[in-house]
């Protein structure tokens, strides 16, 4: 495996990535009480609550994204 094989890669897992927070960030606003109530059947908690372990969800995954998909393929662009 070679470097142009991996930053692909890495390209193609951003892609995919950024694509399932897209799909995350617009379902969540979109049908936010129907999540709730689905969420509610197993866990109690608020809609505060739902709020805010959704919205830390959502900027830890995009932390995550830019941490481990685009830091090492922007390295590797530049080293290569």
């Amino acid at each position: 495996m070679n470097i142009v094989m991996v930053r692909d890669a890495l390209l193609w897992c951003a892609i995919i990535n950024f694509g399932l927070l897209a799909v995350w960030s617009l379902l969540f606003p979109l049908s936010h009480e129907w999540l709730h109530r689905l969420s509610t059947k197993w866990f109690r908690m608020s809609i505060e609550q739902f709020d805010a372990i959704n919205f830390a969800g959502i900027v830890f995954y995009k932390t995550a994204i830019f941490l481990f998909n685009l830091t090492p393929y922007i390295a590797l662009r530049i080293a290569g």
